[in-house]
């Protein structure tokens, strides 16, 4: 049976103290399983893959994802402070991003499963619908020991699954939206990364670019860095002063802001020319901002105020991008490049899917796929915690070939110097006599039985 190295057993030990003291050993052996197994992440194969494939007493390991009690807000509050201490240097700012995916998946028995547009497929000429089910996940955004400067990966913390509208009709309750899901994350990253006392600043696109989320962000001293629609309702600041002899209270906004669309052509607009290690899949992009306060306003009593960027191409390849930030005082430069990180998170849904079995796994009661899920996302993390410990013994170098030379290490070079070490590590011995050359065997009987399973 395959087991977890003490190395990696000793970096995600803190995450026992959320588990009673028989379900932890539980929790540890699915979750090598999900880092060894080659195929789909269902329970049976977690099973086959640390060679449990004759385990009676199977059914126990389902119910740790069916019935068994555990938070998993919890160990997203272990993960988002182990994150933090381990890539995150003392003093720097938090930085993350949130963002919805589709989990295609199908059945009967998913109550909550909806219809989407699907955002891969789609473009702005073609709407293509997909089934399944919709998860809204907040990542961390920052570098790691292994990357270059400049290059950020996207570590989720927290995932949660948003019901679809029929679901809630069907029930005969409020359907409750997306924006209204991410009031709740930010709600739940408030309350736990205020402890860690850093800067938090949180990225999204145009979907969470909605008044009240806002103004709830800017309540609870979280900086929100959205992109907005270049018409967006901008006014200037109010006057300082107000004459007495005018009637009536001051007014709560200026007068409204040059058009975004007309300001990028208007001569009379002072630009900033500055370099982003990365634009749109671009090195060291050279772009144009320029930036001001204003207040963002619909009526007098929804209204905030936010820090606009206007970005521009140069050469005029692409698209001019509008930025507001419910934080004034930090700097447009810093403001553009924290937004720049939140691309990131795109390529993390596709190596969840690609390397992690995500869209692969088979629960059908509600509570088991309400963890599954947010399971396999933690998991990419929790590799990431993992590698780091390896790192700091010997550098994680690229898996390079004469068809393809990487330049910079990937989530799957990550993963099998991981699975690498679970091997190395692994005690198979089935002779008290030569329990070395047991070893051995019982190892190489155990990888031909994953080779066969993933090539079947």
């Amino acid at each position: 049976m395959l087991t977890l190295p003490p190395g990696f057993q000793r970096t995600i030990s803190v995450f026992s103290t959320a588990f009673r003291k028989d379900v932890w050993p539980k929790a540890l052996l699915l979750i090598t399983g999900a880092i060894i197994c080659p195929g789909s992440r269902t329970v049976c194969n977690l099973l086959r893959s640390i060679g449990l494939q004759a385990e009676r007493c199977f059914p126990k390991y389902h119910r740790l994802l069916s019935q068994d009690k555990w938070s998993a807000r919890r160990l997203s509050g272990v993960l988002l402070k182990l994150l933090a201490d381990v890539f995150v240097g003392p003093g720097e700012a938090l930085v993350f991003g949130f963002d919805d995916t589709i989990e295609r998946r199908w059945g009967a028995k998913i109550k909550k499963r909806g219809i989407y547009r699907d955002p891969v497929r789609s473009s702005k000429s073609h709407f293509v619908k997909c089934s399944g089910l919709r998860w809204l996940s907040l990542m961390l955004l920052t570098g790691l020991p292994w990357l270059e400067a400049g290059v950020f990966w996207a570590l989720p913390v927290l995932t949660a699954l948003c019901p679809s509208e029929r679901f809630y009709k069907s029930r005969g309750k409020q359907p409750k939206k997306l924006t209204d899901w991410a009031r709740q994350l930010i709600t739940w990253l408030s309350r736990n990364a205020t402890a860690l006392n850093r800067p938090i600043y949180l990225t999204g696109d145009g979907t969470f670019a909605v008044y009240e989320l806002l103004m709830h962000a800017q309540s609870l001293d979280i900086g929100m860095i959205v992109r907005m629609k270049l018409n967006a309702r901008l006014f200037h600041l109010p006057p300082q002063k107000w004459p007495e002899s005018k009637p009536g209270p001051k007014p709560p906004k200026g007068k409204r802001l040059l058009d975004m669309k007309k300001r990028l052509t208007d001569k009379r607009i002072k630009w900033t020319r500055v370099i982003f290690s990365e634009w749109y899949g671009k090195r060291h992009k050279e772009m144009l901002i320029t930036s001001g306060v204003a207040i963002w306003h619909r009526n007098n009593e929804v209204m905030v105020k936010v820090k606009w960027v206007l970005v521009k191409d140069p050469e005029g390849g692409l698209e001019p991008v509008l930025l507001a930030c419910t934080d004034t005082e930090l700097s447009a430069e810093k403001i553009v490049s924290f937004f720049v990180r939140r691309w990131r998170v795109e390529v993390t849904f596709a190596e969840v899917r690609r390397h992690l079995g995500v869209e692969s796994q088979r629960q059908w009661s509600d509570l088991a796929i309400e963890r599954s899920t947010p399971c396999l996302m933690a998991l990419f993390s929790i590799v990431c915690l993992m590698a780091n410990t390896l790192h700091q013994r010997c550098a994680i170098q690229p898996n390079v070939t004469a068809w393809y030379r990487k330049t910079g290490v990937t989530f799957s070079d990550v993963l099998s110097a991981v699975r690498l070490e679970i091997w190395r590590k692994a005690e198979l011995s089935i002779s008290h006599f030569q329990p070395h050359v047991g070893s051995y065997s019982a190892k190489i009987r155990h990888l031909w039985f994953l080779l066969t399973q993933a090539v079947a």
